[in-house]
């Protein structure tokens, strides 16, 4: 069975990693709110906008070795193929099932998904008032005004 993609990092990752990643991130959005600072929120927005999500991070790694390992193979020895050949069966792992051997080391160094970012982006974005324009109300224009805030 294929995992979902928006959790399927999240649900190979340990309860207790998964508790510490969105304690950390509460305990950010606890200082903006204790500060009230909208440039503060700005400049933190702008970052969470360059962070690397786990799947970026991955792709990335995942590339480079293949690479590596065909220039390797290619310069040294043809048993550097072997990495060439495994690392995007890792690749195919993770795709399908959401969990490959580099995950559990880039979650313990905080590596988030996308969906805990935009978590944060969110709760920062409502701090700073952007979504105060949005009521009860069910305009579609104001909806959307509010989710591209």
């Amino acid at each position: 069975m294929f995992a979902a993609t928006a959790t399927q990092v999240s649900g190979h990752t340990s309860p207790q990693l998964n508790d510490q990643i969105r304690h950390e991130t509460q305990e950010r959005i606890r200082e903006y709110e204790r500060n009230d600072r909208n440039a503060l929120i700005t400049r933190r927005l702008n970052e969470l906008e360059h962070e690397w999500d786990v799947e970026r991070t991955l792709q990335t790694n995942f590339a480079t070795l293949s690479l590596v390992g065909l220039a390797l193979a290619l310069k040294s020895d043809k048993r550097w193929l072997v990495l060439a050949a495994g690392v995007p069966l890792f690749m195919v792992q993770h795709a399908l099932q959401g969990w490959c051997p580099p995950l559990p080391v880039l979650r313990r160094l905080g590596v988030r998904t996308a969906r805990e970012i935009a978590e944060e982006r969110y709760a920062l974005k409502s701090l700073r008032g952007d979504f105060d324009d949005v009521d009860g109300a069910k305009d579609p224009d104001a909806i959307v005004r509010a989710v591209r805030a």
